[in-house]
């Protein structure tokens, strides 16, 4: 077999984890790719909540242009998994650097261009397909990036040390919502509503061109893991990674999928359909909700962050399970907090799901590349993680947007309860992975 021109001898200047200061830059790597990721993906959920509605649906109703802009927002975790299993296969075949560069170009380019879209009065109809074939190929991009990310924390850690470096990815979910949010909030504040929605939603989309730069400018210096080289020189690649962890790993590569919807139900539904309800129905003003929305994501960034590092010492199940079973109550108590209209308790319910998501997150970016062996590692961790996105980031603000509407708000939040426990479920059957040697096939 011959070696992927990857393993060839790395340049006199790449970054590796022996080089000094090399473990905090592929830290560092692995956290910009991702806040970059996320940042443009929560710009594009923010704004589905806020205006998009108006600029590409507005020939219809307001609950029916919501919903079909929440569809739009569902297409991009549909093509996420699809994503996935492509850069999966080349990860796990030619290496993980190679392709993480492409999928912060596919995503980055796919959302400034969404920036520069017309909307519908000046495409007509053309204008909302452009944007679906635009989210298709940011989700294709995103379904390749958090699997290689993870990999590039946590393949070079130090074993006891996985879960802390295994943050870094993790942590660009809470800074690029944040990114999002305070971008949207500065856009509002200092333009009247006629321009925001005429034009100023679409500068948080243009400055992705800037934030993919820098991101590639960090990536392109970062050698290959050596566990992956490792296997390469040992054992050689596999030739289908996909079929191959379905095939040794099916267990894992349901529950795991199971086991971190949970993850996305609550962030989604706090991200798309509690803004939307809470701005419409509600009537609180925007720029208040994305403030206390502000709030929560401190305490995601700030639970992500403590929890993970605390899985290397107590392990990652249990603190997955608490994070779970925190979550079966607190969609059960969600949208009643949200209801009383005041400014602490609402803060208080966003925060909540935000800290369940947090619990579970965490740990979640060791754990989830630990249940596969490294020839299978990209494909198998990463199809998870984005199957579990299309159960609980694509159906969820439909499923809770459809359920309030029917029936009420509080019913949406028994969903999100249910789907916590399923989560619950899940995780029980797998097992611990903090003591794994990640070096294994």
């Amino acid at each position: 077999m011959t070696e992927p021109a990857h393993l060839a001898p790395a340049p006199a200047n790449a970054v590796t984890a022996e080089s000094p200061g090399g473990m905090r830059r592929i830290a560092t790597a692995s956290f910009i790719g991702t806040a970059i990721e996320f940042y443009d993906y929560y710009i594009y959920g923010t704004a589905a909540a806020l205006v998009l509605n108006e600029a590409f649906f507005p020939e219809l109703s307001k609950t029916a242009g919501t919903l079909a802009t929440l569809s739009t927002f569902a297409i991009g975790f549909a093509a996420r998994p699809i994503g996935a299993a492509v850069f999966g296969h080349y990860g796990d075949r030619v290496g993980r650097k190679t392709v993480l560069v492409v999928s912060l170009l596919m995503m980055g380019l796919s959302t400034g261009l969404i920036g520069l879209l017309p909307g519908y009065a000046t495409l007509g109809v053309w204008a909302p397909v452009l944007l679906v074939l635009l989210r298709v190929v940011q989700g294709l991009g995103l379904g390749g990036e958090w699997g290689g990310a993870a990999l590039l924390a946590v393949e070079h850690a130090p074993k006891k040390k996985r879960g802390l470096y295994a943050a870094a990815p993790q942590m660009g979910s809470p800074v690029g919502y944040f990114a999002a949010t305070v971008t949207f909030l500065l856009m509002s504040s200092v333009l009247d509503d006629g321009a925001f929605e005429s034009w100023g939603w679409r500068i948080p989309f243009l400055l992705s061109f800037v934030l993919v730069a820098v991101g590639l400018a960090i990536r392109l210096k970062i050698s290959e893991t050596p566990a992956f080289a490792k296997v390469v020189e040992e054992r050689g690649t596999t030739k289908a990674p996909l079929v191959e962890a379905f095939r040794r790993h099916p267990k894992e590569m349901l529950l795991g999928a199971g086991m971190i919807t949970v993850v996305y139900v609550m962030f989604y539904t706090v991200a798309t359909y509690c803004m939307t309800y809470t701005t419409g129905t509600l009537e609180i003003p925007k720029n208040d909700m994305l403030g206390l929305t502000l709030v929560a994501v401190v305490v995601l960034g700030v639970s992500t962050f403590f929890v993970a590092r605390w899985s290397d010492r107590v392990g990652r199940r249990k603190l997955i399970i608490a994070g779970a079973a925190f979550g079966v109550v607190w969609g059960a108590v969600l949208f009643p907090l949200l209801d009383t209209r005041n400014y602490v308790l609402i803060a208080v319910a966003l925060s909540g799901a935000l800290l369940c998501m947090g619990i579970i997150y965490g740990p979640a970016g060791a754990y989830m590349p630990e249940l596969f062996g490294t020839n299978m590692r990209y494909s198998g961790a990463g199809f998870s993680y984005n199957l579990g996105g299309v159960l609980g980031g694509a159906a969820a603000p439909l499923i809770v947007t459809a359920l309030a509407e029917a029936y009420s708000p509080s019913v949406g939040g028994w969903f999100m309860s249910a789907m916590a426990l399923v989560s619950l479920a899940c995780v029980l059957a797998l097992p611990e992975t903090a003591e794994r040697d990640l070096d294994k096939v």
